[in-house]
C-alpha cells in the first residue's frame, strides 16, 4: 500500500461525532474525579489508613471538606452515566466510533485507571477494612466465619474496622478470605500495605476481566466498543469496584472467565468452566447466578453437564472444608437482609403500618422477592426470545437474564453488586437493557454518598434520611416497573401490514 493509499484511507474514516466527543470528555472527567478523590487522602468517603508513610497507598493527607469530596463523587457519577449513555446512544451509527482504535484506547485508559487507583487509598465503603481483618484473624489462626473484629483488640489491622461491622464475621467465601490472609501475611502490621496488595489482586482482576471480553469481542468493532464502554473504562464501574475495592471484582473475573471458557468445544473447556464457576461461587456465593447459564446451554449434552457442574461442586465443598462449615451460617443470615435503598425497604414500612410493627415481615418480602424475579426473567426470556430466537439463549444470554432479575427483585442489594450483570452484559448483543442498567448503577450509587457510617454535617444528613431513604426507593420500583414494561413490548409479535 503506498503512502497516497493510506493517506486516502485515512481520510475517508468517518470522524467523530460531537456527542463521541462529549461521551468521550465526560467519562474522562469522570475517572479523574474519582482518582482525585482517593489521592486527596482521608475524608468522608475514605478511611485513613495507618502504616509507615512510604508504604502505599499514597495520597496528600488534605484532610478535604465532607462537602467537597460528596459533591467530587455526586459529579463523577452522573458525568460518568451521561457519558456511557452518549456513547452507547452513537453506537449504531458506527459513526467514528466503531473503530478498532477506539476500542484500544478506551481499553486503556480503563487499564491505566485501574492500576492509577490500586495506588490510592480506596474509597468509598469501608468494606476493604474489613476483608484487612478477616485476613488477619486467619493469619493469627481466628475463623473470620465465627468472630469479628472486636475480638482482637488493640490489633492495629483490626481497630481500623467501622462500625456498625465490628461484630460482624465474614459473609465471603473461602477463595476471597484466602486472598485476604495472603494480603494480611505479607502487609503484616501495616494496614496500608495489607490493603495495597488487596488493592493490586482487585485491579488485577478487573484488568483481566476487561481483556478477556475485549478479545471475545475484537471481531466486531461495534460491539468491541461497546463492551469496553461496559467494562474496562466504565466509570462507574471504576468507582465502586476498583476504587471502592470491593471483592465482587474477584468473583466476576472468575465468572466472566467461565462463561467464555463455557463455549470452547474441548473436554478442556469443560474443565476450565467448572473450575472457574467454583472459585467464582467460592469467592462470593451471589455469582453463582452465572452457573445457570453454562447449565441451559449444555442441558442436552448431560455428560458435559455433570462433569462441569462436578467440578464447580468439588471446588467449592474443597473451599469451605478447609475454612471450616461455620462459614456457611453468616451467608444464611444475610440472605433475609433487606437494605436501606431497596423499594422493598417500602413494602416493609406498608406492612407494618397495615398489620403492625411487631414484626419485621422479612420472610414474607423474601417470597415476594422471590415471586418478582420470577416473574422479571420470565419478562426478559420472552423478549429474548422474540429478538433473538430460541437460538439466542446462550450461556451469556441465560445468565444475564438471571443476574439482571435478582438484581431488579433482591431485598438486599447495593451498586456493587451491579458489577456482575455489566461483565455479562458485554458479552451479550446491545439492547435497551444497557441503559437499564447503567441507570440502576447509577441511582444505588447517588443513594450510597458515602456509603459507610460516617459521622456527615447536618446540612448533608439529607443524603441518608431524602435520597437513600425515601427518593431511591421509589425511582428504583419505577425503574422495575418500567423494565417489566419494556419487556412485555419487546416480546410482542411484529406485525406488518398486507401489502
Amino acid at each position: 500500500m503506498t503512502s497516497e493509499t493510506r493517506s486516502a484511507g485515512a481520510a475517508a474514516a468517518p470522524a467523530a461525532t460531537p456527542v463521541a466527543v462529549l461521551a468521550t470528555a465526560a467519562i474522562v472527567a469522570s475517572i479523574l474525579l474519582t482518582i482525585t478523590i482517593g489521592l486527596l487522602g482521608p475524608s468522608a468517603l475514605v478511611p485513613a489508613l495507618t502504616g509507615a508513610a512510604w508504604h502505599p497507598p499514597f495520597s496528600l493527607s488534605a484532610a478535604p471538606d465532607p462537602h467537597l469530596v460528596v459533591a467530587m463523587a455526586a459529579a463523577a457519577l452522573v458525568l460518568g452515566a451521561a457519558g456511557l449513555l452518549a456513547g452507547l446512544s452513537v453506537l449504531p451509527s458506527r459513526a467514528g466510533v466503531a473503530r478498532p482504535l477506539v476500542a484500544r484506547r478506551l481499553v486503556a485508559l480503563g487499564c491505566v485507571a485501574a492500576g492509577v487507583l490500586a495506588f490510592l487509598p480506596p474509597s468509598g465503603s469501608g468494606d476493604h477494612l474489613n476483608y484487612a481483618a478477616y485476613g488477619r484473624m486467619l493469619t493469627l489462626g481466628l475463623s473470620p466465619y465465627s468472630h469479628g473484629a472486636t475480638d482482637l483488640p488493640g490489633d492495629p489491622i483490626a481497630d481500623a474496622v467501622e462500625e456498625p461491622w465490628r461484630e460482624e464475621p465474614s459473609v465471603y467465601g473461602p477463595v476471597a478470605t484466602f486472598v485476604q490472609a495472603l494480603a494480611s501475611w505479607v502487609g503484616g502490621d501495616s494496614l496500608r500495605l495489607t490493603i495495597f496488595v488487596l488493592a493490586l489482586v482487585n485491579a488485577a482482576a478487573f484488568v483481566a476481566t476487561g481483556l478477556l471480553i475485549d478479545r471475545f469481542t475484537r471481531h466486531d468493532p461495534a460491539r468491541r466498543v461497546r463492551a469496553a464502554l461496559l467494562w474496562t473504562a466504565n466509570p462507574l464501574l471504576l468507582y465502586q469496584l476498583v476504587a471502592g475495592m470491593h471483592v465482587d471484582t474477584l468473583a466476576i473475573a472468575c465468572v466472566v472467565a467461565a462463561l467464555l471458557a463455557s463455549g470452547l468445544p474441548s473436554k478442556g473447556g469443560a474443565l476450565a468452566t467448572g473450575a472457574l464457576l467454583g472459585l467464582g461461587v467460592a469467592a462470593k456465593v451471589n455469582v453463582g447466578l452465572v452457573a445457570l447459564g453454562p447449565a441451559w446451554e449444555m442441558r442436552r449434552r448431560p455428560g458435559r453437564l455433570a462433569l462441569v457442574a462436578g467440578i464447580a461442586l468439588a471446588v467449592v465443598i474443597a473451599g469451605y472444608v478447609l475454612v471450616g462449615a461455620e462459614a456457611v451460617g453468616p451467608v444464611t443470615r444475610t440472605s433475609k437482609s433487606i437494605s436501606h435503598a431497596s423499594p422493598w425497604k417500602l413494602v416493609q414500612g406498608w406492612l407494618q403500618e397495615i398489620v403492625g410493627t411487631g414484626s419485621a415481615y422479612r420472610s414474607e418480602i423474601q417470597i415476594g422477592s422471590l415471586l418478582l424475579l420470577a416473574l422479571i426473567a420470565w419478562s426478559l426470556f420472552r423478549a429474548t426470545r422474540a429478538a433473538r430466537g430460541p437460538a439466542g439463549e446462550s450461556a451469556a444470554v441465560v445468565a444475564l437474564v438471571l443476574v439482571v432479575a435478582y438484581l431488579f427483585a433482591s431485598p438486599y442489594v447495593l451498586p456493587w453488586y451491579d458489577g456482575l450483570a455489566f461483565g455479562v452484559l458485554a458479552l451479550v448483543a446491545a439492547s435497551t437493557l444497557d441503559r437499564f442498567l447503567v441507570a440502576h448503577l447509577l441511582v444505588l450509587s447517588l443513594a450510597y454518598l458515602p456509603a459507610r457510617v460516617y459521622v456527615l454535617p447536618d446540612d448533608l444528613e439529607w443524603l441518608r434520611s431524602v435520597v437513600r431513604g425515601q427518593v431511591t426507593p421509589w425511582a428504583l420500583l419505577a425503574l422495575t416497573a418500567a423494565l417489566l414494561w419494556w419487556a412485555r413490548r419487546a416480546a410482542r409479535p411484529l406485525h406488518t401490514p398486507r401489502a
